[in-house]
Order: structure tokens, then sequence, then C-alpha cells
């Protein structure tokens, strides 16, 4: 039976990306409001009760007040905004962490930040497994392509060539560190500093660990034995071999997927270790995330449509 999806803020690069791996699709039917309705307030309404599935691409404040438009208990939501990610009620959408389960039979799913995404897919696992402390003060550093910023930070990375790398979030206030810490179980947020370099797409997520200062913590073949297992099932989620040279790149050039690698580096000694996460801002940090967790919702195989 072919089901019904509504993107609101189909317009915004997120939607945009979700709307293309739903194209050819005979399971899903789009609702689409054209220019002249988009933003009409009546017509919206109209659309998010009558899908059976929306997708809210929108600042929080309004992805908020589309949830409260809804006024059926039929239409089943994903949102891509950081409105939801630590809110009561609403499953967080890593199904890999959270629970296949939990996925499939919510109502309202809150889409992971791209960041995040890295974040807890490294931590999660081994503080629940105990092998890292969960009061320990972590520090996240992390670089992504351009186009997770909206866009008018994809027009001005694109007009000016000049711009070789932007850090923000200096005040320590990002939307993301909320969620990282509650999905994690930490006692203590994060110290998180993320930057964007002149790529469209792309991200690596890393996470120190002073192993012989860490309590508790386990080496660093356990940590890579843990995750390992963990996400030894998953078709989406994938350990990564060490890469040549002992480098790791982004490339401009790369078209981006919806995979998410996990490595574990560490010194001789394993007094040391980098957690540390690849993926696409746009592909399981975005897009890839909702249309993944659409397919599963739905009753569907969760890598339908995704580009692995």
């Amino acid at each position: 039976m072919t089901q019904t999806v509504f993107i609101d803020g189909a317009a915004g690069t997120t939607g945009l990306e979700i709307a293309e791996r739903l194209a050819g699709r005979s399971e899903f039917s789009l609702i689409t409001l054209d220019e002249a309705r988009r933003k009409d307030a009546g017509a919206r309404r109209e659309a998010l009760n009558d899908a059976d599935f929306v997708i809210l691409c929108l600042p929080d404040d309004a992805a908020r007040d589309a949830v409260a438009m809804i006024d059926n208990d039929r239409t089943r939501v994903i949102d891509a905004s950081t409105a939801h990610r630590v809110a009561p009620g609403w499953v967080y959408g890593i199904p890999e962490v959270s629970g296949h389960d939990a996925v499939a039979a919510a109502t309202r799913v809150s889409n992971p930040g791209c960041y995040s995404t890295g974040f807890i897919a490294l931590v999660a696992p081994l503080v629940r497994a105990g092998l890292l402390p969960a009061d320990w003060p972590y520090i996240c550093h992390a670089v992504s392509g351009y186009s997770g910023g909206g866009k008018a930070l994809i027009e001005r990375f694109e007009q000016n060539a000049d711009i070789a790398w932007r850090g923000y979030a200096l005040t320590l206030g990002h939307k993301h560190v909320p969620e990282m810490q509650a999905r994690c179980g930490l006692s203590i947020g994060p110290l998180f500093s993320p930057a964007v370099i002149p790529a469209h797409r792309g991200m690596i997520v890393e996470v120190p660990l002073p192993l012989n200062a860490m309590p508790t913590a386990a080496s660093p073949d356990a940590l890579r034995a843990a995750l390992t297992d963990f996400y030894g099932a998953s078709p989406i989620v994938v350990m990564g071999a060490a890469p040549e040279g002992g480098e790791m790149l982004l490339r401009a050039s790369d078209a981006g997927d919806d995979r998410l690698e996990l490595f574990v580096f560490a010194n001789e000694d394993a007094s040391q270790a980098r957690l540390v996460a690849r993926l696409d801002n746009l592909g399981k940090g975005a897009s890839g995330a909702c249309v993944q967790n659409l397919n599963i919702m739905a009753g569907l195989p969760e890598t339908a449509g995704l580009r692995l």
C-alpha cells in the first residue's frame, strides 16, 4: 500500500535530498505544495493532517508550530530540527542506538544532529557497556562541509574562495550539546569544538581519550571490539579499516553517501586513543537518516532508497 509523505520545508537542502531519495519509490507518494501555497498556513495545515508521514525540515520554532497544527492521532512525524531532540515523548532517531523497535513503533521521531550522530554513535555504546566513564569531561572536535549551514552559509562559501576554515560556537553553546549529553547518559556536557571547511559535504567527528588518566576506561582494543560487536549487524554503521599512510582525508569532490564509518586509533602503549566518525553531513547526518527512520516506521527495509 502506498503511504503519503509531506516534507514541510522541502525547498531546503535537507528536504531536497530527502525527496531525491524518495523519487521513483512506489511505497511512498509525496504531498507537495506549489510556491504560492508553500507558506500558506491553511494549505500547510491540510497537508500536515492529510499525510501518513510528515518530515519537518524547518527552523525550531516553525517545527514546533507545525507539530501543533496536527490535530489527528494518525499522522506520524520525523522532525529534522533541534526542537524535539531531548523532548519527552519523542524517540531519538538513531535506530542503531535507540533501538529499531522503538523507532518502528514511534509516532514522533526526532532526527539527530549531524555532529551528534558521530559523537553518540562512538560514545553511547561504550558508556552503556561501562568501558568509558559517564562522568568524564569529554571533548569533541569536528569539521563539516558547509552544506549543513543552510542557504546563507552555502552562498558565503561558494562566493568567497578565500575561506579555508570557519570555527564557530566559540562561546560553547552549540545546539547539539544537549542531545550529545542526554543520549550518551553523560553527567557533564561535552566541550564541543565544531568548524566548517571549504567542501560542500562530508564530516569528521573526533573524541580524544587520555585513557591513562580516565578511571575505569578500557583499552583501545576493547573499545574497538565493543563497537564492532555493537554495530556488527548494521548495514549502515560500519567499522572502518585503518587508513593507508596513517592519514584520513575528506575530499571536496566526494559525492557523499548514507553510511557512518567508525574508527579507534591509539598510540603504541595504549595510553591514548582517538575515536573518529566519518560521515556525510547530508547523508547519515541529515537526509539519509530521515529516510532510514521513515523506512523503519513504514515497515520497510531500512536501507531502501539509501546511498550505500
